[in-house]
């Protein structure tokens, strides 16, 4: 019986081994942390997945496609949102958000994001005026006088003041920072790297989840 004891207890450890992150290691304070107060999302049917990013972040650059990939394979009931993040009186942040939101708004979110992001990093483009963002966008195929009119257009402004208050309102102190549906808190540092972001998130959104049955 003592053996057989021996031999279940040492096949319960390599079980335990084998076995990937599971929610018992995802704590309160140490993995993520808790937005207070919560913030309201969009569309309280669904689990929203709020990514806040600065294009002028290498940290930022290398999440994407990890994001991208994590993204598509989220299910209809996932709203996931990319903000661009804005931290008091840093010009450059407020530039890259009013282009972000350009892009958005001239639907061409899709030519420029992923683009801008490898010409500040990767080709080492200085895209930190206004002009030098005129012209990429122009490289983008978009009209100049168009980027320019809609850069500092009221859409523009509407959405950034709401990335402002959005950025102070998560309370992150960094970038890049995931919240999940405007309750919980997530990054790198918390983590240990940016795959375990990953696995907290997935964490957190079927904590929601179940939260929501």
């Amino acid at each position: 019986m003592l053996k057989h004891f021996i031999l279940s207890f040492a096949s319960l450890v390599l079980v335990a081994i084998a076995l990937p992150a599971n929610a018992a290691d995802f704590d309160e304070g140490i993995e993520y942390q808790l937005v207070t107060p919560p913030v309201r999302t969009e569309n309280e049917s669904k689990i929203e997945v709020v990514e806040l990013f600065w294009y002028g972040c290498p940290h930022c650059y290398k999440f994407e496609p990890t994001f991208d990939a994590w993204k598509k394979k989220q299910s209809s009931n996932i709203n996931v949102i990319r903000i661009p993040a804005v931290f008091g009186n840093r010009r450059a942040w407020e530039l890259h958000a009013r282009a972000y939101y350009a892009a958005e708004l001239l639907g061409v979110l899709d030519k420029i994001h992923g683009p801008l992001f490898k010409a500040i990093h990767q080709d080492k483009q200085k895209l930190f005026t206004q002009e030098a963002l005129a012209d990429f966008f122009e490289k983008q195929g978009v009209n100049k006088s168009d980027f320019v009119d809609t850069l500092y257009s009221f859409g523009v402004n509407m959405k950034l003041n709401r990335a402002i208050d959005l950025t102070k309102r998560y309370g992150i102190d960094g970038v890049p920072t995931i919240i999940i549906n405007g309750r919980y808190r997530t990054h790198a540092s918390l983590t240990n790297g940016q795959a375990g972001m990953i696995r907290v998130m997935d964490f957190l959104i079927n904590k929601e989840s179940q939260a929501k049955k």
